[in-house]
Formats: C-alpha cells, sequence, structure tokens
C-alpha cells in the first residue's frame, strides 16, 4: 500500500494527463486521494493486521468509499475480491496469490464488462495476471512472479496506445480515442509495479 500510495502521487500528474486527453481528466486526483485515504485508514484502525487478505479487504472498501466515478467499484472491487480470497492467513504464497488476482480480476469484468482489446485497465490486468499465475506454477519465488506481472502490466498499457475505446467515457469518442495510452491501463500497470518492488528484488 505504501509503494502504491507512493507512486500515484509521482504518476498523479500524467494520469491526468492521459484522462483529459480521453476522460473527464480526474483520474490522476481520484487515485492518488484514494490512495492516500487507504493509508490514513490503516493508521487510524489501530495495529497493521498481520494478514494481507485483511488488508486488502480494508483498502478495498476504502477506495470504493472514496474514489469517484467508475475507478472506485473497479479498483476497490479488485482489491476487495484479492483480499477475500486471501481470507486471513499471515503468510500468503504465490500460488495462492495468484488465485486471488484471478478472483480480483473476474470481479472487474463483472463489474465493468470489459475484455482485453476494450482500451480499459483490463488490458494491463489481465496479462499481468497471466504471468504471476505462470510464474507461481512454475515454481518461481514470488517476488519473480511479481515482477513477471509488472512487465507484463506495463507491456499491455503501452499495446492500449493504438487501440479504439470500447468500454467507458473513451468509447464515446470512437476512433478519436485511438493514439491515447489509457489511464486505467496505466495506473494499474502501476500497481503491479508497486507489488514487485514491495516483494523485493529478483534473485
Amino acid at each position: 500500500m505504501q509503494h502504491t500510495t507512493s507512486a500515484m502521487h509521482r504518476d498523479r500528474d500524467l494520469l491526468t494527463r492521459l484522462d483529459s486527453a480521453i476522460g473527464d481528466g480526474d483520474h490522476g486526483a481520484n487515485m492518488a486521494r484514494g490512495f492516500t485515504a487507504v493509508q490514513a485508514g490503516l493508521a487510524r484502525s489501530g495495529p497493521v493486521p498481520s494478514a494481507p487478505g485483511e488488508i486488502l479487504l480494508r483498502a478495498g472498501n476504502c477506495l470504493v468509499s472514496v474514489v469517484g466515478g467508475a475507478s472506485g467499484p473497479l479498483f476497490g472491487g479488485a482489491f476487495r475480491a484479492l483480499g477475500e480470497a486471501l481470507g486471513s492467513s499471515p503468510e500468503v504464497d504465490a500460488r495462492r496469490f495468484a488465485a486471488g488476482l484471478a478472483a480480483a480480476l473476474a470481479k472487474i469484468q463483472q463489474l465493468g464488462a470489459a475484455v482485453p482489446g476494450d482500451k480499459t485497465m483490463i488490458d494491463a490486468y489481465a496479462p499481468a495476471v497471466g504471468a504471476f499465475r505462470a510464474a507461481a506454477e512454475s515454481g518461481a519465488a514470488f517476488a519473480t512472479a511479481a515482477h513477471a506481472a509488472a512487465e507484463a502490466a506495463e507491456a499491455g498499457m503501452r499495446e492500449t496506445v493504438p487501440l479504439q475505446a470500447r468500454k467507458g467515457r473513451a468509447a464515446y469518442l470512437g476512433l478519436r480515442s485511438i493514439g491515447h495510452q489509457d489511464p486505467g491501463a496505466t495506473s494499474t500497470a502501476a500497481i503491479f509495479r508497486s507489488l514487485a518492488e514491495a516483494s523485493g528484488p529478483l534473485r
């Protein structure tokens, strides 16, 4: 959460520029405000839970209540689904986390009805989940899987540039949405990069 909060403040202006081109222009401010609230909420609630799932569940609840537009339900729903899948276990291995990421992806698709190629956060999230799962199933360490997911998310983010948006506000622009990087995919990639950074260096 600390890494993600720092990333959202670092990328706030970038996300604002990207969203100004094909959306409302508020994605940067919303994400920075949302994760700042997550950090504050965890600090106010007493000792931080030892279970990763409980932390993620609290983060998701906060994002749903604080972040405006579609981003709150989508990102918050993903964190909640991941937290629920991980449960109250104080330790989570790569395979279990991969299953949690798959549950989070399913929740995003249920809420947003988007698929890869629609120029949304799914274009970064889906390949990240696939890369994490593949690494985990091969027996890779958690950090290795997290770094693979981050690289896949960033590749998917870049691949949104030539796409025409088919979901969300950007879809109303039609062909004019082509040539712009999707802001939701960009913030998604930042979250996966934060996961990789928090999990430690590659070995």
